[in-house]
């Protein structure tokens, strides 16, 4: 079954997808090289999930639905301004959280859509065809086929830059329609390197490679263990992900508009999170809170590690009473950062409370990170 692009776009502009291209299914050969590369160095950290059979399997679209012909690549822009109202000018207690999960779990919303655009699709050229969806999940290199597809072009700091910059999340349709295929972009980042050099922990050791263990995103979201003292002021107000990159790139900067996508739910009152009252949270309320959002990705007791961190780099004694309640948490993982951030304030019953602490507690880190705050008095 064939049918053209225009039929496709005419059909697509009722979801309001912002930019959309149909890339071939080859095999991404030189994309399963480099992924395969950045895996046997490490690079990407503690992901168990991140195998090199998964790579493997993802760079054969074939092996994903068997009889594709072509790649639907659909990218949908969620840039949502920073809203400087007069709550948030007068708190400094707050942290930061990556614009892409200020509302709705992107995942569910574009997948719903996509869902909603195929079968409209059939229904406009009425016939059935075989379809499988990707949202930044499963095997699909979903960058990769953007390129391709002519969505946009990589970025040194590896997130793909499109025409409306690179506030955009993407979406896969792996089809058996046959579809004209879109042309790549023959643009580059030239010379600059802005998101080299603004990362405050390294973590683009060069042009189009990170190491995720040093990513702030990857170390306050997919990391489950203690985050590195390296890098831990570093991390500045940032409780989940990070946007550092996007924020200083060129591109974004003379090409970012509102997103038109209200199914997303981004607003600017959900830029920052408490962290005195993530702290305070129990696991259902935690759960209950974040219900349908990605911040649940961090975990309950992650999103508590990642609080810590923002408490001790804002460095305001009026934090301490809710890092010394954070000390007799019964996650060690709490504990332990709840430590370091009293340190980092170095209040005098932030002291007292650590003193009183290292004589009770059982856990080696927990004493170890303990008395590295004391040090600190």
């Amino acid at each position: 079954m064939q049918i053209d692009q225009v039929t496709l776009k005419k059909t697509a502009n009722k979801f309001n997808f912002d930019i959309i291209g149909v890339a071939s299914p080859e095999t991404f050969i030189e994309a399963g090289n480099i992924a395969n590369e950045r895996l046997n160095k490490g690079y990407m950290g503690d992901l168990k999930w991140y195998t090199s059979q998964r790579i493997n399997r993802g760079i054969h679209p074939e092996r994903l639905l068997p009889g594709v012909r072509s790649i639907i690549s659909i990218a949908m822009n969620y840039f949502v301004p920073e809203q400087h109202d007069i709550n948030q000018s007068n708190s400094r207690i707050r942290g930061k959280v990556a614009r892409y999960a200020r509302g709705r779990d992107y995942h569910n919303v574009m997948k719903k859509l996509l869902k909603q655009f195929m079968q409209s699709l059939e229904q406009e050229i009425n016939h059935a065809f075989s379809w499988k969806i990707y949202v930044d999940d499963g095997p699909m290199l979903d960058r990769e086929v953007s390129q391709r597809a002519g969505i946009g072009f990589f970025g040194k700091n590896t997130n793909i830059l499109t025409s409306q910059g690179s506030w955009v999340l993407l979406g896969q349709v792996l089809t058996n329609l046959e579809i004209p295929y879109s042309k790549p972009l023959e643009k580059s980042c030239g010379l600059c390197t802005t998101c080299i050099s603004a990362c405050p922990t390294n973590a683009i050791i060069s042009p189009y490679i990170i190491d995720s263990r040093k990513c702030i995103s990857y170390l306050t979201i997919e990391n489950r263990g203690p985050i590195p003292i390296e890098y831990r002021n570093a991390i500045q107000d940032w409780i989940f992900g990070c946007d550092i990159c996007q924020e200083v790139c060129p591109v974004n900067t003379v090409r970012s508009s509102n997103t038109p996508n209200e199914k997303f739910e981004f607003t600017p009152d959900k830029a920052y999170l408490d962290p005195i009252e993530i702290l305070q949270m129990d696991e259902e309320t935690f759960k209950n809170v974040f219900q349908g959002r990605a911040i649940r990705r961090a975990t309950w007791h992650g999103l508590q590690r990642n609080a810590c961190i923002v408490l001790g780099n804002i460095g305001d004694e009026s934090v301490v009473p809710a890092l010394i309640d954070a000390l007799n948490s019964d996650s060690d993982l709490v504990r332990g950062h709840a430590a370091w951030a009293l340190g980092e304030i170095s209040a005098s019953k932030g002291r007292q409370a650590l003193e009183i602490r290292i004589s009770i507690e059982k856990d080696n880190w927990v004493t170890s990170e303990i008395n590295d705050a004391l040090t600190k008095f």
